[in-house]
């Protein structure tokens, strides 16, 4: 295989993606991988072995032919590589930065066995990116669709699980209407995922994609509130997609966990990202700026509470974690950006209470410090206090990140809705609910997890959707 003279089989290293040095990059929120010029792109593509088993599509939730698209920018055709994409995923531009590819796709990557995996990711980004600047010269791809079906379907939130869901449905002929509780759509793509990670005008352009696609959007339309579940289904819709995700904030329940200045990250992010807090005075939605701030957690929300702080303007920013570094689930890439920024990482330690100021506001986190022992429930190594190594640190600020639980609204309003006992929604294997006719997927459904996991969930309750309509699913 050559490449201007160049045997592409020796070259067993992913090409790199430039980056905004930490030093810049830790005092703005643009984003910092620059992405892959032409010539990079190209280069990586040329790596991946065309093998016929395939196996980095069986590991992608929305079953992208990933070899296909990336054939085509081998030989430069962006057009046939976005219509490759576009069959199984109309959001690349948003999956192509923060998808987890490295744990799903790329770690079966077959070039994985001689070198680094194939840079999937990376490669989904280029192309998104490639066509996003030929939409805004006016040169939009057409998309496909199945003829009218005169039925109509209401899907509750605006987020991964529920675009993708309508995108399917609209392809079909579906006529598809998105209701979102909040002002602008998005979701967690919106208000969770910090500007330096996705950009919201990329988010906002792939919306729109969808709307000149024929996707309905009514915004401020809490259902639960302004109309129950049985109101949609009574207006007329044919079928249902519950996608809200899991935004209620959990906390750890300790001492002092009411001072002032202590947030969730739900809070914390959202008045970020929502409402431009990071734009203030531009933005009239201020937010305290911490200086010494402990972010409490091992995930990627809690990577992108620490790294905004930083950029906030705090002076120093303390994650403290129960496990190892080996336990975070967060993301490589975010905990090495974090690391890289100067985020000082508190590992095997737990917060036990939080000790306050005479105004009420925090001023100290007391912490304890932990080993590892056996595994738990989730395969990891559960953590256990060492008596008599209790410390503080001094803080002015904290930002609590160990999770979401979902929002009990709908299934409050919903007669004969089934929930387990962390307020999910119990689906079957189709996604469809207890309440004929109503399908869920998403965190709503398995709790916090990725965006990718969302999108697969909206495209199988799509097809069930589907199946349902024409009577082939009871």
């Amino acid at each position: 295989m050559e490449n201007g003279g160049k045997d592409m089989s020796i070259i067993k290293q992913q090409i790199p993606m430039k980056e905004q040095p930490p030093q810049a990059r830790k005092k703005n929120f643009s984003e910092v991988p620059l992405g892959y010029t032409k010539e990079e792109a190209i280069l990586e593509a040329s790596r991946c072995l065309q093998c016929p088993t395939h196996p980095c599509v069986d590991g992608c939730p929305v079953r992208i032919d990933i070899p296909g698209f990336i054939k085509a920018i081998k030989e430069d055709n962006i057009s046939l590589s976005i219509e490759i994409m576009h069959e199984t995923n109309l959001l690349p531009a948003i999956t192509g930065r923060v998808c987890p590819q490295e744990d799903q796709c790329q770690v079966v990557c077959v070039m994985g066995k001689v070198g680094d995996p194939v840079a999937i990711g990376k490669l989904e980004r280029y192309i998104a990116d490639r066509e996003l600047e030929n939409r805004r010269q006016g040169n939009t791809s057409i998309l496909k669709k199945k003829e009218r079906q005169n039925k109509k379907v209401a899907i509750i939130g605006s987020g991964p699980a529920g675009l993708t869901c309508a995108a399917d449905l609209t392809k079909i002929g579906y006529e598809v209407t998105i209701f979102e509780g909040f002002h602008e759509l998005g979701g967690v793509l919106t208000y969770g995922i910090p500007e330096f990670r996705l950009p919201k005008k990329i988010v906002k352009e792939e919306i729109e994609f969808l709307s000149k696609f024929g996707v309905k959007f009514v915004l401020d339309f809490p259902v639960g509130r302004s109309e129950t579940i049985e109101d949609l289904l009574r207006d007329g819709y044919s079928a249902v997609f519950i996608g809200t995700g899991a935004g209620a904030p959990q906390f750890m329940h300790i001492p002092g966990e009411n001072l002032g200045r202590i947030y969730s990250a739900n809070e914390y992010l959202t008045r970020i990202n929502l409402m431009k807090a990071y734009k203030f005075p531009d933005y009239d939605t201020p937010i305290k700026i911490g200086k010494r701030v402990a972010v409490i957690g091992g995930g990627n929300v809690a990577m992108d509470s620490a790294r905004t702080a930083l950029r906030l303007g705090a002076e120093h920013v303390f994650l403290i974690y129960r496990r190892s570094r080996t336990e975070m689930p967060a993301r490589e890439e975010e905990i090495i950006h974090a690391e890289e920024e100067g985020i000082e990482f508190m590992l095997l330690t737990n917060p036990i209470r939080y000790i306050g100021n005479e105004s009420g506001f925090v001023k100290q986190v007391e912490c304890i410090k932990m080993k590892l022992g056996e595994e738990d429930a989730s395969g990891r190594r559960r953590p256990i206090p060492l008596e008599g190594s209790d410390f503080s640190i001094d803080i002015d600020q904290a930002i609590v990140a160990i999770g979401t639980t979902p929002n009990p609204i709908i299934s409050k309003t919903t007669q004969g809705l089934r929930i387990g006992r962390h307020g999910e929604i119990l689906v079957d294997e189709n996604g469809q609910t207890s309440v004929r006719g109503v399908f869920a997927g998403g965190d709503i459904v398995t709790g916090a997890a990725t965006v990718i996991t969302a999108m697969g969930a909206g495209r199988l309750a799509a097809s069930s959707i589907n199946k349902f309509l024409n009577g082939e699913l009871k």
